[in-house]
């Protein structure tokens, strides 16, 4: 199975202030409407810790599911395609994000009850580890970021960017290969060259995390609308979700070895 690895709402273009007032002959007067209702850090995190509550609310009910004999396939397969669905509007139209960013949570939240059960009852006990290496991820990347420790500069954004693009490639043709031809890719199994490949997607996956802090913060100094704040917690949720769901493919593939 392969899964989509780009973060399409955290990009530059939309943390500026030409996109916010690109349907706008006068751009003084866009950021005038905005003065007073701007972005802020602290209603990122709330807005962030809210989608959060939300994925999780609906992950449990495919989960519960999952393992009371109920088949979840469909909402767990609906999620997934609404998820991205609502992914690839709010890249657009990121003025949703209010209305987009909680249904993202929701949709995505049955995607990944349904998807971490059959991990579980396959290998019990690893998503909870899965989790574990999220957080732990997600609190290390906090840190060397807030800390200055890591900085991100243009050639490191080029970087990451150009990687993420290869990793999405790669899903998306191996896919399509497998779908339509007898070929395995070769991150399926759980030879030495996949556990490679999964663990390096987790470090790029990682270091996304450094482009959505930047981002967000970019988007608190220029005074971006409150609006953006939905906007910036749901890019973070998608890197997250795509982090969770590379250690459970890594710990997957450790743990069919023993």
């Amino acid at each position: 199975m392969a899964f989509n690895s780009n973060n399409p709402f955290l990009s530059n273009k939309r943390f500026s202030p030409t996109s916010v007032a690109a349907k706008s002959d006068n751009p003084h007067q866009a950021r005038i409407i905005d003065y007073g209702n701007e972005m802020t850090l602290s209603g990122t995190i709330n807005k962030t810790l809210i989608l959060f509550l939300l994925l999780t609310a609906t992950a449990m009910i495919t989960w519960w599911m999952s393992f009371n004999g109920i088949n979840p396939m469909l909402p767990t397969i609906g999620g997934a395609i609404v998820g991205l669905i609502l992914v690839v509007v709010a890249a657009f139209k990121p003025q949703l994000s209010p209305y987009l960013a909680p249904g993202y949570a929701l949709f995505e939240g049955l995607f990944i009850g349904g998807i971490s059960a059959i991990f579980e009852a396959m290998y019990p006990g690893i998503v909870i580890q899965a989790v574990g290496a999220t957080f732990v991820t997600f609190m290390v990347c906090l840190g060397l970021y807030k800390f200055k420790i890591v900085k991100v500069t243009e050639q490191f954004k080029s970087v990451v960017m150009a990687a993420t693009l290869a990793i999405a490639t790669y899903y998306l043709i191996s896919w399509l290969f497998s779908m339509f031809t007898s070929f395995t890719p070769v991150h399926y199994g759980n030879s030495m060259m996949s556990i490679g490949i999964s663990v390096f997607v987790i470090v790029i996956a990682a270091l996304n995390l450094f482009l959505d802090f930047d981002r967000i913060e970019e988007g608190v100094q220029q005074k971006m609308p409150k609006f953006m704040e939905w906007y910036g917690a749901m890019g973070l949720m998608v890197t997250l979700v795509w982090l969770y769901i590379e250690f459970l493919r890594l710990l997957s593939k450790l743990n069919s070895k023993n």
